[in-house]
């Protein structure tokens, strides 16, 4: 159960992102470890930025980790952002003070090893024609199929079920037993 702080925080944190609006990717080489920062909301773009940065930073690295604080956003841009972080070898972490929901919950699935120090929230993506069914439907058909990312990434795809199953507007907080059971942590 979410207490009312975490709740105050969780939705203070979500809501001056939105009003930000501007996705921040930096990519850095520090003492043989290549780190990237993504946070706020991913938009269309990122996925340049993410590559632009990679590509400036060639060489062997002794660890690549991805470091999450977003509230989400574009989930095609996520996922695209995603595999490229898996094929580029990084790990994900999510650092205390960080909060990785929505799309994010993608770029989290990428890592090759996943640590979960701060908080992870589902949150149900809008539909582009509305929360009908026959939107639903027509969304679970696109090309970039997050159940099968999931898969893909070696996580359990009742994730991409359950978050689904969120309230439109509402956030739900993943447990540690929850992290566990979808193979995020």
């Amino acid at each position: 159960m979410m207490t009312p702080l975490l709740r105050s925080t969780l939705f203070g944190t979500a809501l001056l992102s939105a009003l930000t609006a501007q996705a921040q990717v930096q990519v850095e080489a520090n003492a043989g470890m290549l780190a990237a920062k993504i946070s706020e909301e991913i938009a269309p773009g990122d996925y340049e930025k993410l590559l632009k940065g990679l590509r400036a930073n060639p060489g062997q690295y002794k660890r690549k980790v991805v470091l999450l604080d977003s509230v989400g956003g574009s989930a095609p841009e996520a996922i695209r952002m995603g595999r490229l972080l898996r094929e580029t070898g990084f790990d994900a972490l999510v650092p205390s003070s960080g909060l990785c929901q929505g799309s994010c919950i993608y770029l989290l699935a990428a890592g090759r090893k996943r640590t979960i120090n701060g908080y992870v929230a589902l949150r149900r993506p809008p539909f582009p024609a509305g929360d009908s069914a026959q939107a639903q439907a027509a969304h679970g058909n696109q090309p970039l199929s997050p159940a099968r990312y999931l898969r893909d990434m070696g996580i359990d795809v009742r994730l991409a079920e359950d978050i689904y199953q969120v309230a439109p507007g509402q956030l739900r907080l993943l447990s540690q037993d929850e992290l566990k059971r979808y193979r995020l942590n």
